[in-house]
């Protein structure tokens, strides 16, 4: 049996968020008011997350992403990503990190079979980055990054959260860089998830985003490859790099959505956008069966959206954390 929704859309892509913890504090992802963190209880042991992905490999997940929070922060877990990339049938396995530790643990990352990594980095400046994750620490991040390409990491991918008034002067800048790095540069319509410290003014959208960084010369179209998400892909002309755009508000791409999260407490969400979640971890630990188990992933299934209920304008907000959710 396979993970297939009602809108006969094919299940094959879990997201594990490992943690909630993160050592950034960024202003859209953590609100002025502090929420309280899980319980070393709270969260899932890796061998209870390790159990849950082989059930869902068994039901047809073959791409594995490893999330927080920040998932570096988490003891144990080079030896985990080893045992996640051990699996049988898992044909896709990456981890997105905001960097921080990337330098000094790329090696271990590797080693533990992980070729692709996406990095979150919003800004060039190593002042609006102390503005946005709260630390003064850009240098150390790009060193990370630089060393990742040197040892043959690819595709690095670096996840830019477009903020309007924030970041918006260095959209082209940030394109610049696919002409002498191999990277896959992605701008991200920021999405209303949880508290934050994010006003209500105005979204930078991605037709904005695609329009100014069109200026730069002809955006030329790639076409996607297997197990690729929804950016829509674009090359400038001589670029070692490439350009995408994630229109998660102003142009959804629910319609072709393959994914499910697992989230740090244990919960199965067949929708980022939608706070809808069924409880895997309580049925694990008062001793469910693998299949009473796999009867929970259809159950999560059966309620993915056939699309978000977000809109450009429209107030409503997830109320789910983003480092606990697993973006």
């Amino acid at each position: 049996m396979k993970l297939i929704d009602p809108c006969n859309r094919h299940l094959n892509y879990l997201r594990i968020s490992i943690t909630d913890r993160c050592n950034l504090k960024c202003i859209y992802c953590v609100p002025r008011d502090q929420i309280p963190r899980l319980t070393h209880k709270d969260i899932l042991t890796y061998e209870e997350i390790l159990r849950i992905v082989e059930i869902g490999v068994r039901l047809g997940i073959t791409k594995l992403r490893v999330t927080g929070g920040e998932p570096l922060v988490r003891k144990g877990v080079y030896g985990f990503l080893q045992e996640l990339s051990r699996i049988d049938g898992v044909a896709d396995l990456s981890l997105t990190t905001n960097g921080l530790a990337l330098k000094d643990n790329l090696a271990r990352i590797k080693a533990a079979g992980i070729n692709r990594i996406n990095i979150s980095l919003d800004t060039l400046d190593p002042k609006k980055f102390y503005k946005i994750t709260g630390l003064d620490l850009f240098q150390q991040v790009w060193a990370g990054i630089e060393l990742a390409r040197d040892m043959g990491f690819n595709p690095i991918k670096i996840n830019i959260v477009a903020l309007n008034g924030i970041n918006d002067d260095e959209l082209q800048d940030m394109a610049l860089l696919t002409l002498d790095h191999p990277f896959h540069i992605r701008f991200i319509e920021y999405m209303p998830i949880g508290e934050s410290q994010m006003g209500s003014g105005p979204l930078l959208l991605a037709p904005d985003i695609k329009k100014r960084i069109s200026e730069l010369g002809q955006l030329i179209p790639v076409r996607n490859a297997a197990h690729d998400g929804p950016a829509q892909r674009y090359r400038l002309e001589g670029a070692l790099g490439e350009i995408g755009f994630i229109h998660a508000l102003s142009h959804h791409f629910c319609d072709r959505c393959n994914r499910l999260r697992l989230t740090a407490s244990g919960s199965l969400r067949p929708c980022l956008l939608s706070d809808h979640h069924e409880d895997i971890k309580g049925p694990l630990r008062k001793g469910a069966t693998d299949d009473e188990l796999a009867d929970i992933f259809f159950k999560a299934v059966q309620h993915k959206p056939s699309d978000h209920n977000l809109a450009v304008g429209n107030p409503s907000r997830v109320c789910g954390q983003m480092r606990a959710i697993g973006g």
